[in-house]
């Protein structure tokens, strides 16, 4: 009992330390080690106001994202922009650096999972 307490207070931190002002919140919902030695699943509820880009970032591991709500344009280096929206996945490799813009008039709502190497910041803004 005392150990589940711990785990949702760790949680809770490890969420509130993610979360960013400027129109974008990611919320940790879940944090679990997976097959591959070093590397956990990370898994996020994202928010984007509307009109609002998250910034131009990468993470130590692959994100596979579902758009719950809303719409946006994904800008991933090296490829052309694309139009996602509400039912809609996309997965991003590791490393690679990209941005979302929330071009829908509501939040954009996404859930998140990201499985990376243990340790390392979830999110590093690109330079």
């Amino acid at each position: 009992m005392k150990s589940a307490k711990l785990i949702l207070i760790g949680l809770f931190i490890a969420g509130t330390a993610l979360a960013q002002s400027g129109g974008i919140r990611r919320t940790v919902v879940q944090k679990a080690d997976v097959s591959v030695p070093g590397r956990e699943a990370v898994v996020a509820r994202v928010e984007l106001d509307a009109g609002v880009a998250a910034g131009r970032h990468s993470h130590p591991g692959d994100e596979i994202s579902y758009v719950l709500e809303g719409e946006g344009e994904l800008l991933i280096d090296g490829e052309d922009p694309r139009r996602v929206k509400a039912g809609e996945s996309f997965v991003i490799p590791a490393g690679t650096v990209h941005d979302a813009i929330n071009t829908g008039k509501s939040t954009m709502k996404l859930v998140g999972v990201y499985v990376v190497e243990k340790g390392k910041p979830l999110a590093t803004a690109a330079k």
